[in-house]
């Protein structure tokens, strides 16, 4: 088996005296669509910044692309090849849905801004991939139709599926999606378990936090279970949902047996 792309080795966060995450190991592998769940304050979110650079860890390693990157901002995470949603929608709302993906496909630019005054042929060829970049991102999204809408014109579903498109935008390997099913009705929410698999069949990988257990079921090779900061189990979706202490915590086994 190839390497993991993304390896957490003993990850902890202390906060003062609350320790809110715990030795946590986990992995996500190239092309692999990996989920995280549990019950309010496990500790997801906490564990969530801490792989995508937005918080240091205060224990453990974490490796991306065979990289030692603990402790490393997002915004070098990104340059890596990571790109992330929030739970609460961040958009340029006065801007068209086009700009909003536009503005996030210049982490490529490359171009001096001397070729920019001159459009020389190499800025021209450049301005057109991130065309071409952005009108692919929108459409994975279904959202090519609403290009020229203002992002705070759409549905809150909607700017859900367009802080998707900012993401994919950047061409990323490993997308982290934080509860992206939230506020989409059960028809979206069967659009976006598409894309997940779209993303995964072209050799994306993905990790989501997310509460729709639909969702976590339809689109996930393996799921991993927090609760009280700690890594409680590991498995496929069926064995986890099995698992009598992600019962006891989380699901209930009313849920089990809907």
């Amino acid at each position: 088996m190839s390497a993991p792309l993304l390896q957490a080795t003993g990850l902890g966060k202390r906060f003062g005296g609350l320790q809110a995450v715990n030795a946590v190991d986990m992995q996500v592998g190239v092309g692999e669509v990996v989920g995280l769940i549990g019950p309010n304050g496990a500790g997801k979110t906490t564990l969530f910044n801490m792989l995508a650079g937005s918080m240091a860890p205060s224990t453990g390693q974490l490796l991306f692309a065979g990289q030692d990157c603990t402790g490393h901002s997002a915004h070098h995470m990104a340059t890596l090849g990571m790109a992330r949603t929030f739970q609460i929608t961040s958009v340029f709302a006065h801007l068209s849905v086009w700009d909003n993906v536009l503005a996030a496909t210049y982490r490529h630019q490359s171009a001096h801004w001397l070729s920019a005054v001159f459009k020389t042929p190499f800025y021209r060829a450049e301005q057109a991939a991130m065309q071409q970049r952005t009108e692919d991102a929108l459409r994975q999204a279904h959202l090519l139709h609403r290009c020229d809408d203002s992002a705070q014109s759409l549905p809150y579903g909607e700017q859900r599926k367009l802080e998707i498109a900012i993401a994919l935008a950047s061409a990323p390997h490993l997308l982290l999606l934080d509860e992206p099913a939230a506020g989409m009705n059960p028809e979206e929410g069967a659009k976006l378990v598409q894309l997940i698999h779209s993303l995964r069949d072209q050799g994306m990988s993905v990790l989501l936090v997310e509460h729709h257990m639909r969702v976590v079921m339809g689109v996930c090779d393996r799921v991993v279970v927090l609760s009280s900061g700690e890594k409680i189990a590991e498995g496929t979706p069926h064995d986890v949902v099995q698992h009598p202490e992600v019962i006891r915590v989380y699901l209930g086994r009313e849920a089990v047996h809907a």
